[in-house]
C-alpha cells in the first residue's frame, strides 16, 4: 500500500531533534512505569498487532491457510480487527497453496471467512513504514528477501508516534519526545495517495483514508483527537460525541422516531462506506467513513474516475448518498424513497 503523506512539519522537527541527541528505540513496554493508563489502552487496541513475529503471533487464535504450519510463517498481518493475513519464510505475503495452487489466504474475523488476496502474485511486504516502528525503507528485515525495509519493532508501538524514546525514558524532559496533536500526524498512514483525493475501489472507499475523508468534509478544521482518544481501541476511543458540538440537531432527533428504535448519528452521518476485509451488501462495507456530509438528492452519485497514467481510478466525492446514509439499513426501499424521507428526517415522527 503506497501511502502519499509526509510527515507533519512539527514531528519532522522532533524526530531531528532526537537524532540529535542520538535517541533509540526502547520498546513500549519502557513507558509502562510513568504512562500505564496509555500504555494499557494501547496494548488492547489493534496499533501493536499490525504486525507480529510468528513466535507471538500463534499464541493469537488465527487460523492457517489450508495446508500451512507455523514453521511456514515469519509473520502475521493483523488479526485484531477485520483481517489476517500471512507472511512466508522469505518475507512474501502468502497469496496461494504451498504448492502454487489456487487458494483464499486472507481470513476474515468477523465473517469467518476466507478472500482471496492479490490470487497467486509474488507480494513483497512493502507496508512497514506504517505497520512497523522506527521503519527504514533500506535493506531487508531479518535478512528476508521478501520484507521490504528494515523495522525497529514491528506493529505501530508507542514509538511509531512519539519517536525514539531512550533519551526521554532516562531524563522524563519531555522535550525529548515527539508530542504531535495534528492531524498530519495520523495521517502519516491513515491516508491514501494525495490527501485532496478519496481512492475507491468496487463501490466503497478503500480502508483506512480517514485523513482524505475529513479534508474533504465539514469537519476539515476539527482535529482527530477532538473526537478520539488516539490510544484506545477505535470503537472505545470517542472523547465528545455528535451532540456535545451538534446540539440544535441532537434536541430535534431526540425521542424521535429514529432515535426510538435505536438509531444514532454516526449510523446515518458515517455509514460503513470503506471497505476492509468485507461488504456485507451493496450498500455496507466494515468501516465507518468520515465524510459526514449527506446529500439528499437521489440520483447523486458517489464514485467518479479520472484517468491516471490512462488508466481509469476511481475516487469517492466528498459527500455520502442516500444509499449508504440510508438504504444500508432499508435494503427494501429504493432512493426516491430515502429522498421523500430524508426532509426533516432529525424530527422524524415527533
Amino acid at each position: 500500500m503506497k501511502r502519499g503523506l509526509k510527515f507533519s512539519v512539527a514531528t519532522i522537527l522532533l524526530l531531528f531533534a532526537g537524532m540529535l541527541f542520538s535517541a533509540e528505540y526502547v520498546g513500549s513496554d519502557a513507558c509502562y512505569k510513568c504512562h500505564a493508563q496509555q500504555y494499557n489502552n494501547h496494548k488492547t487496541s489493534g496499533h501493536p498487532y499490525k504486525l507480529q513475529k510468528a513466535k507471538d503471533a500463534m499464541k493469537w487464535p488465527h487460523p492457517l491457510p489450508v495446508g500451512y504450519e507455523w514453521d511456514d510463517i515469519s509473520y502475521v498481518i493483523g488479526g485484531v480487527n477485520k483481517k489476517t493475513r500471512y507472511i512466508n519464510k522469505t518475507g512474501y505475503i502468502i497469496t496461494a497453496a504451498k504448492d502454487g495452487s489456487d487458494l483464499k489466504t486472507q481470513y476474515n474475523l468477523e465473517t469467518g471467512t476466507w478472500s482471496y488476496y492479490h490470487k497467486g502474485e509474488k507480494k513483497p511486504y512493502d507496508c512497514g513504514r506504517c505497520h512497523t516502528t522506527g521503519y527504514s525503507k533500506e535493506g531487508h528485515q531479518d535478512g528476508l528477501e521478501g520484507l521490504i525495509g528494515t523495522w525497529a519493532a514491528p506493529g505501530i508501538q508507542c514509538e511509531a508516534c512519539h519517536g525514539p524514546a531512550s533519551d526521554h525514558v532516562k531524563t522524563g524532559n519531555k522535550k525529548k519526545i515527539v508530542i504531535d496533536r495534528s492531524n498530519e500526524s495520523c495521517g502519516q498512514c491513515h491516508v491514501r495517495g494525495a490527501k485532496d483525493k478519496i481512492p475507491a475501489s468496487k463501490g466503497f472507499i478503500r480502508h483506512h483514508e480517514q485523513l482524505n475523508e475529513i479534508l474533504a468534509s465539514p469537519h476539515k478544521n476539527v482535529t482527530c483527537i477532538t473526537c478520539h482518544n488516539p490510544h484506545k481501541r477505535a470503537a472505545f476511543s470517542i472523547k465528545n460525541t455528535c451532540e456535545d458540538c451538534h446540539s440544535s440537531q441532537a434536541r430535534a432527533f431526540s425521542n424521535s422516531t429514529m432515535q426510538q428504535v435505536g438509531l444514532e448519528c454516526i449510523d446515518c452521518h458515517m455509514p460503513k462506506a470503506a471497505k476492509s476485509a468485507v461488504a456485507k451488501a451493496q450498500f455496507e462495507g466494515d468501516i465507518r467513513s468520515h465524510i459526514f456530509r449527506i446529500s439528499t438528492n437521489p440520483t447523486e452519485t458517489m464514485f467518479y474516475q479520472e484517468k491516471v497514467n490512462g488508466k481509469n481510478t476511481t475516487y469517492a466525492k466528498g459527500v455520502l448518498t442516500l444509499g449508504f446514509a440510508c438504504l444500508n439499513c432499508h435494503k427494501n426501499k429504493d432512493l426516491k424513497w430515502a429522498a421523500a424521507k430524508a426532509q426533516g428526517i432529525h424530527s422524524y415522527g415527533k
